[in-house]
């Protein structure tokens, strides 16, 4: 069946072309379906139960997907009557926010005093008109030293101030175009803001402008990173393959490669995201890989002095196993992400296996076929001695001293990987460069932390919000959020509760504290309730039957180690204090803290898997249980070198890395199997063990340069990504990729003249004995 199909191919080349380039484009047309998706909820899964507990905090109590406005005045001061009107200002337009349904600031804060016997509820500025010195010396005062907006919308300082948008997001799966036009009109809002008054600089922040920035870097990538890849692959192909026919040839199967991808992907209901926006630059520099192979392949048979199509067919007869085990292994690698907690990443990994797969079939119809019927030019040199082979010759001249010395510094590197820890911040997913990481920063300089954890408290009684011992309890786990070193400010109903009652005690201040009695409090918050204006109530705090609350913690921006532990001191608390009432911490915060633990657990059952279903394969291929053995050194030591020089990097293992090792093994299988392939192809024809080492450099060592370089260049343009995740995946990657050509070309000859000693003694035992006799 092989040399059938391949003698199809190679007799029919015309037929060839036209049938993959009318398939191609029928898979290419379900691109159509494709749409981007660029909200944060896309990472997890809907059973997730951080996303559970969350979800069902924004069915009891209003969502809080916001818009931040960080005010910075420049003149150092947010208490001035000039500052103050803006700020004023900026609150009241922010109401016309679309899908807005809460705009919070010190200017229309709901003060409380007592008159007499009435309860007074009003803004702390209501009126523009109004504004004067001792009204901002009011207004400075109640900021600085109510604990509901010191350090939330306005800085202990008074530097900084705050307007906070709350927006209701329709109920539907992709909000990427409302996220857009709200954040669009934020941005325009404080433009014009900055241009009138010039007073103040202006800093968006929150989940709105988290989504905002994962939508748009995106879509950067996709527009800047992909044709730089392109041109990148153009200029490699054409001066390492030394041929512009080739590189032609070469980028004619990436175009089907990516186009058939991407169709298919749209065809099956996938959708893009920031996570697999990078499907196309893994499957074009994967599909480069095979075609150098083909191409060095027939180069090679071209120069021994065989014809075109005669070397075609040579190229395809050598490569066509090697191409398909590669394959086939680089996509079990990536199909194994689809244990990934986090779907987005299993979505990337389907669809890079679905492109491997597609590239091999390319790679195997439209290339040859394309390379039968261009005019290609070799020189005719079978007696070329090259740099692989002089390479080939230093190897096996100091092979002893190579074995241990490349084994000693692979171990040395691999000793390294407990440093490494599982560190996921969310708020440092974006470059410095971008202007949301910008904002953030200049967020936490100023005034606090983006990252919130909302804790929901439930008394499961109607109304059981007013039982004094239940408001006792929110009243302590409140003081003891405020005493953690990760805690920047805690809302909470606690402390407008005691307000109430200080109020309608003469505020007298010795009455801030919670009443004793249940009826009293719920007379308080009653009376508060109807006198609080449209969009200011107290749904953000409290569910409809008065049942549960709802504790908000702004926290430093920190990893995902320290929010865990936090959320676990948390659940100890109010365990071994309230065991009677249930406490339930969530957001995106503590999502994408616990995504990057249990993904990374996943992550290593899919290794196993990986390494199990690969290795059972290249047994198979190679037709030796020993050759299947050896390749699991060079397959298993790249990543583990590479996460070792990672910790002298970083340390730090993110969501993006933690898919790295389960990827890059299928990908580095390739080097060793084309290696071992031409060894194992010498050894059969009869080579000895040094013999066989130098053919398998001399026949795939150019090959397998190209490739890597092209791998590396690819993967290492993920570092020009402002999404870290990808960033960091594509450094990792690159530098595992490298480190496994290393490997293949220092260690794994070195062992198997080592390996084979046995072999090559009896080979010459017997070369004598022939002579003799």
């Amino acid at each position: 069946m092989k040399h059938i199909w391949l003698n199809s191919v190679i007799r029919h080349p015309w037929i060839t072309i036209l049938l993959v380039l009318v398939l191609g484009i029928g898979a290419a047309i379900g691109g159509k379906n494709l749409y981007f998706r660029g909200d944060y909820k896309v990472f997890f899964e809907k059973e997730f139960p951080q996303l559970v507990a969350f979800e069902e905090m924004q069915r009891l109590f209003n969502k809080n997907d916001n818009v931040s406005i960080i005010v910075v005045p420049k003149d150092g001061s947010v208490f001035t009557p000039a500052m103050m009107a803006q700020i004023k200002e900026l609150t009241d337009e922010a109401w016309q926010t679309p899908y807005s349904s809460r705009v919070d600031s010190i200017t229309n804060y709901q003060h409380t005093w007592a008159e007499e016997d009435d309860l007074i509820v009003e803004d702390l500025i209501l009126e523009l008109d109004m504004i004067d010195q001792p009204l901002i010396q009011r207004a400075q005062d109640v900021s600085t030293s109510e604990p509901h907006l010191v350090n939330r919308l306005v800085s202990a300082d008074g530097r900084v101030a705050v307007v906070n948008i709350t927006v209701q997001l329709p109920d539907k799966e992709n909000n990427t175009q409302e996220v857009v036009e709200i954040t669009e009109f934020a941005k325009q809002l404080t433009n014009r803001f900055a241009e009138q008054y010039q007073t103040a600089d202006f800093y968006h922040t929150g989940v709105i402008l988290m989504n905002y920035s994962f939508a748009t870097e995106g879509q950067k990538d996709m527009s800047t990173l992909i044709p730089l890849m392109f041109l990148a692959i153009i200029l490699m192909l054409a001066i390492l393959l030394r041929s512009v026919l080739a590189m032609l040839a070469t980028l004619t199967v990436i175009i089907l490669t990516i186009v058939a991808t991407m169709g298919l992907g749209g065809w099956l209901g996938y959708f893009l995201s920031t996570g697999t926006i990078n499907v196309p630059i893994v499957v074009m520099t994967l599909a480069v890989a095979d075609c150098v192979h083909i191409v060095a392949s027939t180069q090679f048979a071209m120069r021994q002095g065989k014809s075109q199509q005669e070397a075609v067919a040579f190229a395809m007869e050598l490569n066509l196993m090697p191409v398909f085990i590669t394959s086939a292994t680089t996509a079990i690698g990536f199909i194994t992400l689809m244990f990934s907690e986090s779907p987005v990443l299993a979505d990337f990994g389907e669809l890079c296996a679905i492109g491997v797969m597609l590239a091999f079939v390319f790679s195997v119809t439209i290339m040859p076929a394309l390379l039968r019927v261009l005019p290609m030019r070799v020189t005719v040199a079978p007696e070329h001695q090259g740099g692989m082979e002089r390479f080939s010759d230093w190897v096996v001249t100091h092979h002893k001293v190579l074995l241990p010395v490349t084994g000693i510094i692979m171990l040395g590197f691999a000793a390294l990987i407990p440093q490494n820890q599982i560190n996921d911040e969310a708020t440092k997913y974006f470059d410095t460069s971008t202007e949301f990481r910008q904002s953030v920063d200049k967020q936490e300089e100023l005034i606090s932390g983006m990252s919130l954890i909302n804790w929901a408290l439930y008394s499961d009684e109607s109304n059981g919000i007013s039982n004094p011992e239940f408001l006792q309890v929110v009243e302590d786990f409140s003081q003891w959020l405020r005493q953690q070193p990760e805690v920047d400010h805690v809302a909470t109903i606690s402390d407008t509760i005691k307000r109430l009652n200080k109020s309608m005690n003469a505020d007298d201040e010795s009455y801030y504290q919670l009443p004793g009695e249940r009826e009293l409090t719920a007379q308080y918050l009653l009376m508060y309730e109807m006198s609080l204006p449209y969009g200011l109530d107290l749904n953000n705090q409290l569910n409809i039957d008065k049942s549960s609350t709802q504790v908000v913690s702004t926290l430093k921006n920190l990893g995902s180690k320290e929010y865990v532990a936090l959320e676990q001191r948390a659940l100890e608390w109010f365990a071994q204090r309230a065991p009677q009432y249930r406490l339930a911490g969530s957001s995106p915060t503590l999502m994408f803290s616990h995504i990057g633990e249990t993904n990374m657990d996943s992550m290593l059952i899919s290794m196993v898997v990986a390494m199990f279903l690969i290795s059972g394969l290249l047994v198979v291929a190679l037709k030796s249980l020993r050759l299947g053995v050896i390749s699991l050194i060079p397959n298993i030591m790249p990543a583990a070198v590479g996460f070792g020089i990672w910790a002298l990097i970083s340390g730090e293992i993110n969501l993006g890395l933690s898919i790295v090792v389960s990827m890059t093994l299928g990908i580095i299988v390739d080097d060793t199997v084309h290696f071992l392939s031409k060894y194992q192809r010498a050894r059969v024809e009869g080579m000895d063990t040094e013999a066989a080492v130098r053919y398998a450099f001399s026949s795939v060592g150019r090959a397998l340069v190209i490739t890597t370089l092209v791998l590396c260049v690819g993967f290492s343009l993920l570092t020009l990504s402002a999404f870290r995740m990808n960033a960091d995946m594509g450094l990792a990657t690159a530098l595992i990729i490298f480190i496994a050509l290393l490997v293949d070309f220092l260690f794994l000859p070195a062992f198997l003249l080592v390996a084979d000693k046995r072999e090559l003694s009896a080979g010459q035992s017997s070369d004598k004995a022939v002579s003799h006799s």
